[in-house]
């Protein structure tokens, strides 16, 4: 039995899908399943029980004699909320608990930080453990992994396998609900189907031209295929970068959509919005060598084939994984 908590969700709901793919069906899907636009994402999975986020403790306590791996991927994922309470409350203080439950119970756990812990970068995008506790969060999302990447590194007492995985700019199939949340590739999407034309933001600092700005995207294919890696074979427990190690610019992106529907580029830019502006990542790019020390050798989707797919398998079809 394997538990997925934000099993409702983007990576959640797809590494569901994965699991049932490798042959796993005994799945324990934790979330809140009240959200009307999030049923198509677990619907159509195989999976033992539904468990609600508040339940699930009082479950896990009866049944961790059933469980063989906690994948944690439920969390606020909002990069522009201003309530640092609801984020500790949800991303911190929850993640606590499932840590400490794993620690009892003798279970393996794989959880999502995030690759926003970088802030801006100053400190590069290098996941090794002594640089963790220098970055520099820009938000309260990113504050919130941040700061549970640094208390599981304090603690003395830890699960006797442990992979909190620092995820770069994820896309794919499932994120339809996530609205201003989603992935540029969907709401580049959705913008040429409606008009043709791409926006970009415009660079607001000199070093980058516009639609320049670079970002380490990866399919959501690929992250799955990290974590079932890591769940099967629960060797060096770490921190670890999962990026593709190769940033790619949003133009690339754009040109990408385009090309996968068929579109002539029309591709235009405006200001970056102010309440994300001070905040905003011009740059990242995972460093994956310890990930590939740990045995993870697959190569990962080029950035025109992930959108080719996403476009022509998902989007078209509006067909969920």
């Amino acid at each position: 039995m394997i538990v997925v908590t934000g099993a409702a969700g983007f990576i959640g709901s797809y590494m569901a899908g994965k699991l049932n793919q490798e042959g796993f069906q005994d799945l324990i899907l934790v979330d809140k399943f009240n959200d009307p636009l999030k049923i198509s994402n677990y619907i159509s999975k195989n999976y033992s029980k539904l468990v609600d986020r508040d339940d699930f403790f009082v479950w896990l306590n009866d049944n961790h004699h059933l469980v063989q791996c906690i994948i944690h991927l439920g969390a606020r994922t909002d990069t522009i909320g201003q309530e640092p309470e609801i984020y500790k409350q949800l991303n911190f203080d929850y993640s606590k608990r499932i840590w400490d439950g794993c620690i009892q119970f003798g279970l393996p756990l794989i959880y999502a930080s995030s690759a926003s812990t970088y802030g801006d970068g100053e400190y590069g995008f290098d996941d090794n453990h002594e640089l963790v506790s220098k970055f520099k969060p820009l938000n309260c999302y990113a504050q919130s992994k941040h700061d549970f990447d640094c208390w599981a590194l304090a603690q003395e007492k830890k699960p006797y396998f442990w992979a909190g995985l620092k995820f770069f700019n994820v896309f794919g199939p499932n994120e339809y609900h996530k609205g201003r949340m989603a992935s540029v590739v969907y709401q580049a999407f959705n913008r040429v189907s409606d008009t043709k034309k791409m926006t970009l933001f415009r660079s607001h600092r000199p070093a980058f031209k516009n639609g320049e700005q670079a970002r380490d995207f990866i399919y959501v294919e690929d992250v799955a295929n990290v974590m079932v890696h890591f769940m099967k074979t629960r060797k060096k427990s770490g921190i670890y970068n999962v990026g593709t190690g190769v940033a790619r610019t949003y133009l690339d992106l754009a040109k990408a959509v385009f090309k996968a529907m068929d579109v002539e580029e029309s591709i235009s830019f405006v200001d970056t919005p102010e309440d994300i502006r001070d905040n905003y990542q011009y740059y990242t790019c995972a460093k994956i060598d310890k990930l590939r020390q740990a045995g993870y050798d697959k190569p990962f989707t080029s950035l025109e084939a992930a959108i080719n797919d996403y476009v022509k398998t998902y989007l078209m079809t509006e067909f969920c994984y």
